[in-house]
């Protein structure tokens, strides 16, 4: 279901060809889609964005009802959710953090750390000494844990379970807990784990990492005999590219959260979804310029490309899209291009071969002046894009329902 809505497909109406490429955002259709998120979450599940999934200031501020709270994974991302969002609680993660950036988020008062080294927790003490003197800093330090059975073999993208440079390595432990309770840096608190394993996960796969990491973190601080209040099992809620229909099962999801849960009493859970969230209300809408057949094959050329919409490269699927013909006249006296047989590959503007959006897609007929809707552009597609390659014309940015200011 990719297929832009409505108010959606109003506003392309309303875009004139030198105003494309376009970013549409339907804010109204994220609004409803949080809210049936945080409703399907039991009470001691807090809900945080991943703000790295697009960190617009209007995604954030219409998800602002709906979330306990934005995670941050660098400085920058700090700065911009903060002045976007001001005075609501942040956690800030990611590996690599600077000097700078950990003083820049103590002088912020950011809430929650999520520690990933050794090193950045002798770090994060050291300044946290000079930038928040008689301040208790909450830490998380987050794990690199194994997956529990074979929970992690569907993940698209796994960063736990296996050699990576994020989090801790689990035999570090027992010295890290150590650490955060023999007073060693009395301003620093354990607050509670983190383990953020990997993405692209169902909800059967997501409740047992879910489960496992509970269970882990139980264990290790029952075993040093202190407090457990929070754990963080992270995002990575599968969204599916090419099966854009079958949804994430928040339903069952809130339900298995609920039964962990109930077996922790006091323990608040945290999950991070990013993708899942936004990247429905999203559209990335262009024009073909031009279609050619090159040995067998049908091209369409767009205004555009990867260096807009780098998903599709980034994850190696065809994003999913939608034809809208055009029934302006055509303005030349030479034959308007059009396909000729039934599957057209979409490509962009780029010098490289590399810059396709969509193979094979069955547009019968597609001509140039008509437009495409590439859907599911909603969550890392602007934001992680080359956009100076070849110095094209950056898109506009259209965020549609945003509700009235006062």
């Amino acid at each position: 279901m990719t297929d832009p809505t409505s108010a959606v497909r109003a506003r392309i109406r309303t875009l004139r060809p030198a105003d494309l490429p376009a970013y549409c955002y339907d804010l109204s259709a994220l609004r409803d889609h949080a809210d049936r998120v945080r409703a399907a979450l039991p009470d001691r599940v807090e809900l945080y964005y991943a703000a790295k999934a697009n960190p617009a200031p209007e995604i954030l501020a219409a998800l602002r009802p709906y979330v306990h709270g934005y995670e941050v994974s660098s400085g920058g991302e700090l700065a911009h959710v903060r002045q976007a969002e001001p005075g609501h609680p942040l956690a800030f993660g990611g590996p690599g953090k600077t000097s700078a950036e950990l003083a820049a988020a103590l002088a912020a008062g950011v809430e929650r750390y999520h520690v990933e080294s050794t090193h950045e927790l002798h770090l994060l003490a050291a300044l946290a000494a000079h930038h928040a003197p008689g301040r208790r800093i909450a830490v998380l330090p987050r794990f690199n844990l194994p997956g529990p059975g074979g929970a992690l073999d569907g993940s698209a993208l796994a960063m736990g379970g296996r050699p990576t440079p994020f989090g801790l390595d689990p035999a570090e432990a027992d010295r890290t807990v150590r650490l955060l309770t023999d007073e060693t840096y009395p301003q620093l608190e354990l607050r509670g784990i983190h383990a953020h394993l990997a993405s692209g996960l169902d909800a059967p796969a997501q409740l047992a990492v879910a489960d496992s990491v509970l269970s882990w973190a139980t264990a290790l601080t029952a075993r040093h005999g202190v407090p457990l209040h929070e754990v963080v099992v992270g995002g990575g809620m599968a969204v599916d590219y090419t099966a854009p229909e079958a949804r994430f099962d928040w339903a069952e999801y809130g339900a298995g959260l609920a039964r962990l849960t109930a077996d922790h009493p006091g323990l608040t859970l945290r999950i991070e979804p990013g993708r899942a969230l936004t990247a429905y209300c999203g559209w990335y809408v262009t024009e073909v310029l031009d279609v050619k057949r090159s040995h067998g094959e049908e091209f369409a050329v767009l205004r555009g490309g990867t260096h807009h919409l780098r998903t599709p490269v980034t994850k190696g699927h065809d994003q999913p899209c939608t034809v809208l013909r055009s029934d302006a006249p055509w303005p030349h006296p030479w034959p308007r291009p059009a396909a000729r047989g039934g599957r057209v590959t979409l490509t962009g503007q780029l010098c490289t071969p590399k810059d396709v959006l969509a193979r094979n897609v069955p547009a019968a007929g597609l001509r140039a002046g008509d437009r495409v809707v590439f859907g599911m552009a909603g969550a890392y597609a602007w934001n992680i894009s080359h956009h100076d390659f070849l110095m094209h014309p950056r898109p506009g940015f259209h965020f549609l329902g945003a509700p009235e200011a006062g």
